[in-house]
């Protein structure tokens, strides 16, 4: 089972689409949110299950339409370590500038 590690940046993902949430008067946003850890979750059981990104990076399609959001992600075989970098709504045009990935 690989180890499943959030860049600290996740939790700016994680509130500006809880602000989002909000500004649409979405019910019950923490649920909305637990859906998206359970999918990442998962990567535990299949770090592999993403599509291939660049510079050696995957996407986790989480959901869709809506509810649909992309955990970008780097799963280090060696060390069966899966590294969650950033997480966006599959409706937004990239994700959040970051330092170097």
């Amino acid at each position: 089972m690989s180890r499943v590690e959030l860049a600290p940046e996740l939790g700016d993902d994680i509130d500006r689409i809880l602000d989002h949430l909000a500004k649409h008067n979405v019910t019950d946003p923490g649920r909305r949110i637990g859906e998206i850890i359970e999918a990442i979750n998962a990567l535990e059981h299949n770090p592999l299950i993403g599509r291939p990104a660049e510079n050696d990076l995957r996407e986790l399609v989480i959901g869709r339409r809506s509810r649909g959001y992309v955990a970008l992600y780097r799963y280090l075989a060696e060390l069966d370590i899966v590294l969650v970098l950033a997480l966006r709504s599959q409706r937004e045009a990239g994700y959040a500038e970051r330092g170097s990935r």
